[in-house]
C-alpha cells in the first residue's frame, strides 16, 4: 500500500508509516505547522532585544537617569520585560530586559541599572 507525502503529495516508498518523501518536505511541513507560534515568539524577542539595546545605549556607565518619554521616543516598549525585582526595604520594583533594568519614579524619570549577578 503506497501512501503520499504529507507535504508535496509525492508517492512514498519504504516503510508503511512513512509520512514524508524527504527531509526537506519534513522540515517544510513542520515549519508551516509552527509558523504562527514562531512568528509570535520572534516578534516578542525582537521587542525585548530592542528594549535591551535602548537600555544599553542610554546607560553606558552602568548607572544612569533618563526620562520615560525619552525611552518611548527611542522605541522602548514598557509592556515587555524579562523579569522583575522587588527590593526588600523600599518596595521598589525594577523591571529588567535580561541584565539591563530600570526603576520608574513618579516624576517620570527612570533609573537605569545593570544587574551584576548576570555578568559571568
Amino acid at each position: 500500500m503506497a501512501t503520499k507525502c504529507v507535504e508535496c503529495g509525492e508517492k512514498l516508498y519504504g516503510r508503511l508509516d512513512k509520512k514524508y518523501c524527504s527531509d526537506q518536505c519534513r522540515a517544510a511541513y513542520n515549519n508551516k505547522l509552527n509558523s504562527n507560534s514562531n512568528n509570535y515568539m520572534r516578534n516578542i524577542n525582537n521587542i525585548l532585544r530592542r528594549n535591551r539595546r535602548i537600555l544599553i545605549e542610554q546607560n553606558p556607565t552602568g548607572k544612569a537617569k533618563v526620562h520615560k518619554d525619552k525611552l518611548i521616543e527611542l522605541g522602548f516598549n514598557f509592556n515587555y520585560y524579562t523579569n522583575v525585582y522587588r527590593t526588600k526595604k523600599k518596595e521598589n520594583v525594577y523591571y529588567f530586559c535580561y541584565e539591563y533594568g530600570y526603576l520608574i519614579f513618579d516624576s517620570g524619570y527612570c533609573s537605569l541599572v545593570i544587574r551584576q549577578e548576570y555578568v559571568v
